[in-house]
């Protein structure tokens, strides 16, 4: 197990575990290369101990995770000592998993097994078989969800592959289940082939009451997405295109009432157009925006163009309805809204002086934004970004949770665009009046009221469109 992180990291608990020769070295020498290293030991634990050796572990809060090749050579340098691995509580709380399946059942006895296993599970089969719907009362379906990625575009990682993205699926799984109650499993397929994902997910789809799409590469997402909303009658939703924008929208509601303007009068820009950045478009075109133009890196979509991308030949459709051109810097004039799914540092100071007064910038590109929140401060109303450390955190966990309850709880077919728009309203509702400011357009992702709001109002949607397959009394 090793430690891997970025320089500047916030202080971490670290645990060396160290063997030594007795007779070679003293631990007071292991303790003074920690020590001088910059780290405070905070434990120490022998593991075992022999005539000739022993082991230990020495837990030291070092301030940054430099420390760990800092001392790791220093250590090395010793005559007499070896580390045999150095790792962190992130590391720790992943051992072996951070979920697991448990029965709500116990079985003690021979009349328990035959209940719920054979010979009395039979019926409950056979049950089913006549009545499909039933698997929504009779089985885990109900309130169950898979999480599927291939582990293609992990954030902030990119195409790390199926086994070292299921910690990420893992996590969200966690996520389902502490804020809406929703049992999330975790699968990470092996394969990148379109059809062969699609086929996949419709083989093991009678499991499941929801499909969470998560961390697919662009183009493909599109077409997956699409094709399994079409085949399914569970509700598909890829959160990476759609949480970012119902989140984005939620914050932007409030941001805008701060600034008294309009969805129907502001031009916004939206830089990056790739699944999140036409998934966010799309919502704003459908809460009213009228004048949005998007940028990518050969400069702002429009019409004049034949782009290769299908979703950016139609996204030329929808948006800059005065066909302008340019690259960001040019076309960010006069506009009210920045909207940035893209890459880190392309937006400057001076871009925000040419923006309108009070301007609005969403800067979403994690871990580093499109502009530094301490230097756009001076010259914005409003600064969101995707960080936890910094106000205004655009984070999906403020809606998935909620969305897939709703879903579930209604047993909705699909997750559309009203029921998005619905959950948007939801979350900025949560901020209320008296505590709407600059730094608190959106709530924090631990305020217990957003499940439930977001909940009731997806179920509401999802009535009214039709999409509902279970009554609001029920």
């Amino acid at each position: 197990m090793s430690v891997h992180s970025k320089a500047g990291s916030p202080s971490a608990y670290l645990i060396f575990r160290i063997e030594l020769e007795k007779e070679r070295i003293s631990f007071s020498e292991v303790a003074r290369i920690c020590e001088e290293g910059g780290g405070d030991i905070v434990g120490i634990d022998v593991i075992s101990s022999s005539q000739s050796h022993t082991i230990r572990d020495v837990t030291v809060n070092a301030a940054d995770m430099d420390y760990v090749p800092r001392v790791k050579e220093a250590l090395h340098q010793l005559n007499g000592v070896r580390v045999i691995h150095v790792s962190d509580r992130t590391f720790l709380v992943h051992l072996g998993g951070k979920i697991e399946i448990q029965s709500k059942i116990p079985i003690k006895n021979r009349d328990d097994l035959s209940r719920v296993y054979t010979p009395g599970v039979a019926s409950v089969c056979m049950a089913i078989a006549e009545s499909p719907d039933k698997a929504y009362s009779l089985t885990i379906k109900r309130n169950t969800i898979a999480v599927i990625s291939d582990g293609t575009a992990v954030l902030g990682l990119g195409d790390i592959g199926p086994s070292a993205a299921m910690p990420v699926m893992e996590g969200k799984a966690m996520l389902f289940k502490q804020f809406a109650g929703v049992d999330a499993f975790p699968i990470c397929l092996d394969t990148k082939d379109t059809e062969e994902i699609i086929q996949i997910i419709k083989a093991i789809a009678p499991t499941f009451g929801g499909i969470n799409l998560e961390d697919i590469a662009s183009p493909r997402c599109f077409e997956i997405e699409a094709r399994l909303r079409e085949e399914l009658d569970i509700p598909v939703f890829h959160d990476d295109q759609h949480g970012t924008a119902v989140v984005i929208l939620a914050g932007l509601l409030n941001a805008l009432k701060l600034t008294g303007k309009s969805m129907e009068h502001i031009k916004v820009v939206v830089n990056g157009i790739g699944a999140a950045g036409i998934a966010c478009t799309k919502m704003l075109l459908a809460a009213g925006v009228t004048h949005i133009i998007g940028v990518d890196r050969e400069g702002a979509i429009h019409r004049q163009m034949v782009y290769s991308s299908p979703q950016w030949q139609e996204y030329a459709q929808l948006t800059n309805p005065e066909q302008v051109t340019g690259s960001l810097s040019q076309v960010i004039h006069g506009a009210d809204v920045f909207i940035g799914v893209s890459a880190p540092n392309i937006l400057t100071v001076e871009d925000l002086k040419h923006m309108a007064p009070d301007p609005i910038v969403f800067a979403m590109a994690n871990p580093v934004p499109e502009i530094d929140p301490d230097l756009a401060q001076p010259y914005v109303r409003v600064m969101a970004t995707g960080r936890s450390d910094q106000p205004n955190q655009i984070n999906n966990v403020l809606c998935f949770p909620g969305i897939f309850r709703g879903a579930l709880d209604c047993r909705a077919t699909e997750i559309n665009e009203a029921m998005k728009l619905a959950a948007a309203r939801a979350i900025a509702s949560v901020v209320t009046d008296e505590e709407l400011t600059e730094t608190y357009v959106i709530p924090s992702v631990f305020n217990t009221k957003i499940v439930e709001k977001v909940r009731d109002a997806v179920v509401q949607a999802a009535h009214e469109t039709g999409v509902a397959r279970k009554k609001i009394r029920d």
